[in-house]
C-alpha cells in the first residue's frame, strides 16, 4: 500500500506539466460561431456611417457657403469704401480745378482792364 501512494519524479513532472498545459488551454481562444446578424449590423453600421458622413459634408458646404458669403460682403464693403474715397478724391480735384479756373479768369480779366487803363 504504500508503494501506491508515493509517487515518482516523473510523474510528478508529467503531471505538472499535465496541469500546465490544462491551465494554458483556457486561455486558447475557441472557435467562435459566426454570427448570422453579423451581415445584416455590417450594411447598418456602413448605412450610418454614410449617412454621418454626408451629415458632415453638408454642414463644410455650409460652412464654406457661409465664409464665402462673408468674404464677399466684406469685399463689397471694402469697394464701396474705395469707391467712396476716390469720389472724394475726384470732387476735391473737380473744386480745385474750378477754383483755378476762375482764378485764372479773374487774373485775364484784371489783365484785360490793365491794358485798357493803359490804353485809355
Amino acid at each position: 500500500m504504500r508503494d501506491l501512494k508515493q509517487t515518482g519524479f516523473n510523474d510528478r513532472l508529467s503531471a505538472q506539466q499535465e496541469a500546465k498545459k490544462a491551465l494554458l488551454a483556457k486561455f486558447k481562444p475557441k472557435a467562435a460561431a459566426p454570427d448570422p446578424e453579423f451581415e445584416k449590423l455590417a450594411e447598418k453600421r456602413a448605412a450610418e456611417k454614410e449617412a454621418l458622413r454626408q451629415q458632415h459634408e453638408l454642414a463644410k458646404a455650409e460652412q464654406r457657403r457661409e465664409k464665402a458669403d462673408k468674404e464677399a460682403a466684406r469685399m463689397a464693403a471694402e469697394q464701396a469704401a474705395q469707391d467712396e474715397v476716390e469720389a472724394a478724391k475726384r470732387a476735391a480735384r473737380k473744386e480745385r480745378k474750378a477754383l483755378t479756373k476762375e482764378e485764372q479768369k479773374a487774373a485775364r480779366d484784371a489783365r484785360y482792364a490793365a491794358r485798357k487803363a493803359r490804353q485809355r
